[in-house]
């Protein structure tokens, strides 16, 4: 997924009422920044780091910048959380996934269950014997390390996570095959864990799904000032 161009480096100063930054660039002007981030950002969020923004220029935009990448330690971690759709969907039509391979036809944000909308909705476009079951893909935004090489989720509490997992795991009872795919959006992890202190119920309830037979992937991304890629499947853990 490339990133949109050119993007201006800075400082952040503050981010706050959740869609807000205030971030300093490095010719000295200030600004006001939207984040495209809804949640707690435990651990990117953090005053000072370096920071690179989009001026747009849209006139219908409130705000004329929006926030997209932030370094911590040394890592690039792209602040969007609307990000790894677009990613899993251009890794999919490339194979990237061999997970999910093998299905002709692919929907985005399609209804199902008691009121959600499925990320991705892959089916399969041949009929009779050998067809593929629909395959339900739910897609999480993955940022928050706390321990070295661990990544984990989520950064804190998320009724609607775990709805989509009760969701997902109703979908393996009805025959289909369901996926719960959280994409890393940063490179320096080699394992994946849910933040079961932030949150024990969505916790406890990816188990009970992942043995309702609702499927884990995860995978890392290749990231730059230009471009976010997915790169590899890191391992699961959900046991402490």
């Amino acid at each position: 997924m490339r990133l949109p161009a050119p993007l201006l480096s800075g400082r952040l100063r503050k981010r706050y009422k959740r869609f807000l930054s205030d971030i300093v660039l490095d010719d000295g002007r200030e600004i006001i920044a939207h984040c495209a981030n809804p949640g707690s950002m435990l651990g990117v969020a953090i005053d000072d780091a370096r920071v690179w923004v989009h001026e747009h220029g849209d006139p219908k935009r409130k705000l004329a910048f929006s926030w997209e990448l932030v370094e911590i330690d040394g890592t690039l971690i792209p602040i969007n959380t609307t990000n790894p759709n677009r990613i899993v969907a251009e890794a999919i039509g490339k194979g990237v996934i061999p997970e999910l391979s093998g299905y002709g036809d692919m929907a985005r944000e399609v209804k199902y269950g008691e009121g959600s909308r499925i990320d991705l909705l892959l089916s399969d476009p041949k009929s009779g014997k050998g067809r593929k079951a629909p395959c339900y893909v739910e897609i999480k935004n993955v940022h928050l390390s706390r321990s070295p090489g661990l990544a984990e989720f989520p950064d804190s509490v998320t009724k609607r996570g775990a709805k989509h997992l009760e969701e997902l795991s109703r979908m393996t009872a009805a025959g289909a095959r369901a996926v719960m795919l959280f994409v890393v959006q940063r490179g320096d992890c080699r394992r994946f864990a849910p933040a079961a202190d932030l949150d024990p119920v969505y916790a406890r309830t990816l188990k009970e799904a992942a043995s309702a037979g609702v499927e884990l992937l995860c995978y890392d991304c290749e990231i730059t000032t230009s471009e976010i890629v997915l790169r590899k499947a890191l391992e699961i853990e959900l046991e402490p």
